[in-house]
């Protein structure tokens, strides 16, 4: 068995990045001559090569870009687990809410309200952030909850409960001939001339094919679309960030989208099993089976 150290991952993850031992050295603050070794042990140990070495700097093998793969991942989780650590000991602090900005506004508001009406309910601040970012926030423990959209958000390991389930709208610019329609179908949005949709990317980071403009932020969207250059189909309730320039029209035969609130799994806090209440309330339901778990983690050691 190789026990790695997160020192070493740390030493691999820099010089991988810098390919070069020297920069790599100068941003750990050490020398480069027990940098070089330590990597060298650490090939050893392992019994591959991280590395291909010339004068001139460095290269990665395939070895080495697995390594540098897994190694981000190991070191991420090894800092979520302090930073998760340091939040539980904290019993005063607010739960921390990510949420994409401009998406799910009346539900995020009217749960807001609710938290803010139960005097036994922890403070929430909410985390805006863009696209996709919510899982990521979640798994580094730089959020506790989170709401996302099935299909579109990654949800593989989080515990969620569905809270609202909409249709999706075309959101074009103002001037455009579409936008005078009452409805359209995924046919008309999706081949026209000169008003491609825009390209958001996976979950690996990539982007499909298209003609659209790769976007990233809202607020690109947002400009793109005011300019004429694209248009792009959305859940309803997303248009909250429309601006004068945009007009939303619904898109009657694109897939629905569910509003989900998600959490880490195996979560024992009795503060987000207050906040997974609050969400499921606002649907109309009785308190379901994956908050009734949180809820028994209140007596849970």
């Amino acid at each position: 068995m190789h026990d790695l150290e997160t020192r070493e991952l740390r030493y691999f993850v820099a010089v991988a990045e810098e390919l070069h031992f020297g920069r790599a050295a100068d941003r750990l603050g050490i020398a480069q001559p027990p940098l070089s070794r330590a990597i060298r042990r650490l090939e050893q140990r392992l019994g591959v090569q991280l590395l291909d070495r010339d004068r001139r700097g460095a290269a990665l093998t395939d070895a080495g870009r697995v390594m540098l793969r897994e190694a981000r991942t190991a070191l991420a989780a090894v800092e979520a687990v302090a930073r998760r650590t340091r939040r539980a000991g904290d019993p005063q602090r607010p739960l921390v809410l990510a949420t994409k900005a401009g998406a799910s506004h009346d539900l995020l508001r009217r749960l807001l309200d609710a938290c803010a009406g139960d005097a036994d309910a922890a403070p929430v601040d909410v985390l805006l952030c863009e696209v996709g970012e919510q899982a990521g926030l979640l798994r580094d423990g730089h959020a506790d909850v989170a709401l996302m959209h099935r299909p579109f958000d990654d949800l593989a390991g989080f515990d969620t409960e569905d809270l609202h389930v909409e249709g999706q709208v075309a959101i074009l610019p103002a001037a455009h001939p579409l936008a005078s329609r009452d409805q359209l179908t995924m046919a008309d949005v999706s081949d026209v001339p000169g008003l491609p949709i825009a390209r958001w990317p996976r979950l690996d980071g990539s982007y499909p094919d298209g003609p659209g403009p790769e976007v990233r932020t809202q607020s690109q969207l947002a400009q793109l679309v005011a300019l004429g250059k694209t248009l792009l189909v959305i859940p309803s309730s997303s248009r909250a960030w429309q601006w004068p320039e945009h007009v939303a029209v619904p898109v009657v035969d694109a897939p629905d989208v569910t509003t989900v609130i998600a959490w880490p799994p195996n979560s024992h806090s009795p503060a987000i099993a207050s906040l997974i209440h609050s969400a499921t309330a606002l649907r109309g339901n009785a308190l379901p089976a994956a908050a009734a778990r949180l809820q028994r983690g209140r007596h849970a050691p």
